[in-house]
């Protein structure tokens, strides 16, 4: 049988890209993000979680599109994602959230080698619903340990 595992589908560039649902912790609209200095381009800064610095990544930037102004669809996906041996929490920052949709595991195409805007290792596999391609996003290389290490502290370690 196969597994059928569920994700939200999220926009941006006019890309649909997938992330797994279970990582997902919650779906906010865009609020002030405080910036952190001499933090890399796509590391917007941090906002507050019902109580909990949450480290802010802008998508576009972080997979090579360029800056986007906000708009009323822009969004914030809180994820608690596993980098290494911890959990930690990020928000992403994207174009669109559309929906929840149902992807099957074993039609997942391998990541293509080559012809994408972004490299590769960051996908986990290429779906397809509604007739349209969904990149399933690899969130703990999209997060790398080294990457984490910028923005972790001890209060996002799960």
């Amino acid at each position: 049988m196969a597994d059928i595992r569920q994700y939200v589908t999220l926009g941006i560039a006019g890309e649909l890209l997938g992330v797994p649902v279970e990582r997902v912790r919650e779906i906010l609209e865009v609020h002030p993000i405080s910036r952190l200095p001499h933090a890399p381009p796509h590391l917007l800064g941090m906002i507050d979680v019902r109580g909990q610095g949450v480290p802010v990544v802008d998508l576009r930037l972080k997979l090579g599109f360029e800056k986007s102004d906000d708009t009323p669809d822009t969004r914030i996906i809180v994820l608690n994602v596993p980098v290494g041996e911890r959990e930690l929490t990020f928000g992403l920052k994207t174009d669109r959230v559309f929906e929840v949709s149902v992807l099957d595991e074993e039609q997942l195409d391998a990541p293509p080698e080559i012809g994408v805007k972004w490299r590769s290792e960051f996908i986990a596999g290429i779906g397809r619903r509604n007739g349209n391609f969904v990149t399933v996003l690899d969130l703990g290389r999209l997060f790398s340990s080294g990457e984490a290490m910028l923005i972790s502290s001890p209060a996002h370690a799960a």
